[in-house]
């Protein structure tokens, strides 16, 4: 719903309520301007008489406002302004009156004018919630309230319409989520790619299946902060407010000792009219939310000013690994079988069950099926056992995944105890597969590193970080492992919930803290940090609801962007508030001289407020970034060779499982054949594309001294090693000689670790500066 229909849907009066100072400082102008005409026309009678009414608009309203502060026990500074209202019918200056008058109202307009459009990005979050889905049902496609849909439910999401809750798409599709990402360009999703609530179909008619309520989807969760962010209000605002009551005792002193000393009681008015707190009153709310406004186009959604404190203060930042360093959902690492069936064919055959389930482990699975571009029929006789698995059939198969007592029946095959110790190395999740009561292959799914990881890193502390550590209760060695290559300065391993706790409140001892987590374990230690950040990208958790702070895109490196917003908008409400107060202080003396009349003095201030609300304003300007943004041509060129990146990841492990395969004994030497034939027809054109096409685009990006000089190097290196393979491998009918399998196992196992390294040099410095949405997850 838009800001227009907000307005139409309140009552008559409580708009009328809402619109008060605005009303008031229409009718305060127009009497003072009335004033004017009529003494212009020298009726000096019915002119003091419309600039005393115009007074008394200003007394009645100030008098209420106070008698309403001192109602809730909340003292208020508007007796400087009531006392200055006062004074000027006393002393018989209503021309001044009319003046102060305007300008008490002209500040709240531009209060409020400022504040609707530091809120905008926010409101406009919380107007668009989802309301209704489109549930398929035996009776076809029914409209539902959004609230009613369940876990399972299959939904269909026409054109221009919202995601209603976070799910897992059945068909391809192509979403506008700027909402949450803040990406401009429509985002391509595949079939087997989870989507969240809030994102707009910007294509053709999509199916999708829930995986979230509405109440815990990521959309839901967005609006609850945004209700929090509106409501809360910054310590520094609150110090400013008592900051400026110390000037009432002040403003009284001096305007009772100019009276004393000149015995001209206008001095006194004039005095109390320029040393109203208005600047500091204004400015700091109006930057402290501006800089909550901000921080939302970056997908920080702060709860409010005192985040916003809290996080420009962090020196800290502490990580829990798994969804911040790492991706934080399972994905397909390896595929190894039988000799039964091939790799591609388990992986086919399983996806097309798994596509039925909603379980966490069947997202990725059906999603590196669709990278490979595998045909995947529909399954019948699905059943779902809990703490098992699923089975059902595919294409006349009798196919089983889940663990392995459930699936692998009598002796354990040798190629099944291969794969389980290879996943206890890497620290991978298993699901085991099963055709027609055989075993035929073991999937492995990992959590990989954020690709993003290393650059975020090095933002974080470009934004002011001066220690980073990161708690998990993960293994040791694999802790260690993600903690090296991400860059941390500590890393706290096989850690529960409480030791989380203590360790967070160790670190918040010795300088602020910042907290990053995503899970129901994090909660507890992001309230106890300075400030508590979550990731909401995949929905809403235990984490989110305990967080001061929400990233909405699926990424970490925004908050080195929220950072330095919150240090700016920091700076600059002190800033401003700081210059308000210097400049009406500077007035109250030739004030008190008789320098500045009444009027003057009511003409400076007003100048005053405008010039520290106009410096508090400068929160919403542009400023320095880390987000690298691509031209759209170069944006197309990344994404098409990310696709070609993505389809290239079988093929390198393929590399791996050949040098498993490899006798010393000699044997059967066509899988590397095969296997080099397809590195020169697939591998190869692909990587001279990258060096031709990608590397150039880094470069225009990052700029500095030769950004790209590592990965053309490893381009270099690829091909050399494709090419003393193939002159290692033995010529056709030739028998192979044991040191020709040993090189050639060596060299498969060299080339795939070359691969890897590179592939991982190439997503964080290069196709990690694609826009959130556009990465693969």
């Amino acid at each position: 719903m838009n800001e227009q229909g907000d307005r139409a849907s309140q009552p008559r009066g409580s708009r009328l309520w809402a619109a008060r100072e605005t009303i008031l400082f229409w009718l305060a102008t127009l009497l003072l301007i009335a004033g004017v005409a009529a003494a212009g026309a020298g009726a000096r009678g019915w002119a003091s008489a419309l600039w005393t009414a115009a007074t008394l608009v200003g007394l009645a309203y100030s008098t209420i406002t106070i008698a309403v502060a001192l109602l809730r026990r909340r003292p208020s500074v508007d007796v400087i302004a009531w006392l200055a209202l006062a004074g000027a019918l006393l002393v018989g200056e209503p021309l001044a009156g009319a003046v102060i008058a305007v300008m008490l109202f002209t500040g709240g307009v531009l209060e409020a004018r400022a504040s609707a459009r530091a809120r905008r990005e926010l409101g406009r979050l919380a107007a668009g919630a989802p309301r209704i889905a489109r549930r398929e049902g035996p009776d076809g496609v029914a409209e539902i309230p959004v609230d009613r849909v369940a876990v399972g439910d299959r939904l269909l999401v026409g054109s221009g319409e919202l995601v209603p809750v976070d799910g897992r798409l059945l068909d391809d599709g192509v979403f506008d989520e700027a909402a949450l990402s803040g990406e401009s360009l429509p985002v391509e999703r595949r079939a087997g790619d989870n989507i969240r609530s809030g994102v707009v179909n910007a294509g053709a008619a999509a199916r999708m299946l829930a995986t979230e309520t509405a109440a815990a989807s990521t959309y839901a969760g967005v609006v609850r902060l945004v209700e929090r962010a509106q409501a809360s209000s910054a310590p520094f605002v609150r110090l400013a407010d008592r900051f400026a009551l110390a000037f009432v005792p002040l403003t009284l002193l001096a305007a009772g000792l100019a009276w004393a000393i000149s015995g001209e009681a206008v001095r006194a008015v004039a005095v109390l009219v320029v040393a109203t707190p208005c600047p500091l009153l204004l400015a700091a709310p109006i930057a402290i939310m501006s800089g909550v406004s901000r921080a939302a186009r970056y997908g920080v959604i702060l709860k409010g000013g005192a985040a916003l404190e809290q996080l420009a203060a962090g020196r800290v930042l502490l990580f829990d690994k798994t969804g911040t360093l790492t991706r934080g959902r399972p994905v397909l690492s390896a595929v190894i079988t039988g000799h039964d069936l091939p790799a591609d064919e388990v992986l086919r055959l399983a996806a097309s069950l798994d596509q039925s389930s909603a379980h966490v482990l069947a997202a990725p699975i059906v999603t590196a099926a669709r990278d490979r571009r595998l045909s995947l029929p529909v399954a019948s006789n699905v059943r779902e056992r809990h703490g098992f698995g699923i089975e059902g059939t595919v294409e006349g198969h009798r196919v089983r995944l889940g663990k392995a007592a459930w699936v692998v029946d009598g002796p354990t095959p040798d190629w099944v105890r291969r794969a389980r110790r290879r996943a206890t190395l890497d620290g991978s999740l298993t699901v085991f597969a099963a055709v027609d009561g055989r075993p035929a292959g073991v999937l492995l799914l990992t959590d990989p590193l954020r690709p993003d990881a290393p650059r975020m890193m090095r933002t974080l502390r470009d934004a002011g970080i001066e220690r980073t550590v990161m708690i998990t209760g993960d293994r040791a060695d694999i802790a260690d492992t993600v903690g090296r290559v991400a860059g941390v300065d500590a890393v706290y391993a096989d850690r529960d919930p409480a030791d989380k706790l203590a360790i967070v409140a160790a670190e918040q001892r010795a300088a602020p803290t910042v907290m990053v987590g995503d899970g129901v374990n994090d909660a507890p230690a992001l309230a106890a940090a300075g400030v508590g950040v979550a990731l909401a990208a995949r929905g809403v958790t235990a984490a989110a609801e305990a967080a001061d702070v929400m990233l909405t895109t699926d990424r970490v490196d925004g908050l080195a962007d929220a950072i330095l917003v919150a240090r700016r908008a920091h700076r600059i409400a002190r800033r401003s508030a700081a210059i308000g107060m210097a400049l009406s202080l500077a007035a109250m003396i030739p004030a008190a001289a008789g320098l500045l009349t009444p009027v003057a003095g009511a003409l400076l201030q007003e100048a005053i407020d405008v010039a520290a609300i106009g410096l508090a304003l400068t929160v919403l300007l542009p400023q320095r970034t880390h987000t690298v943004t691509l031209p759209t041509a170069d944006l197309a060129v990344t994404r098409q060779l990310y696709a070609q990146h993505t389809a290239i990841r079988p093929l390198v492990e393929r590399i791996r499982a050949v040098a498993d395969d490899l006798s010393v004994t000699g044997g059967d030497l066509e899988p590397v054949r095969e296997l080099l034939d397809r590195l020169e027809t697939d591998l190869l054109p692909h990587e001279r594309a990258e060096e031709a096409q990608l590397l150039p685009i880094v470069a225009r990006a990052l700029g500095g001294p030769d950004p790209v000089g590592a990965l053309s190097r490893t381009h270099a290196e690829i091909e050399h090693q494709i090419r003393r393979l193939r002159r290692t491998l033995p010529e056709t009918g030739n028998q192979p000689e044991p040191e020709d399998v040993i090189d050639l196992r060596a060299g498969l196992y060299g080339l795939y670790a070359i691969m890897q390294l590179h592939n991982a040099q190439e997503e964080e410095n290069a196709f990690s500066l694609m826009p959130p949405a556009s990465a693969a997850t």
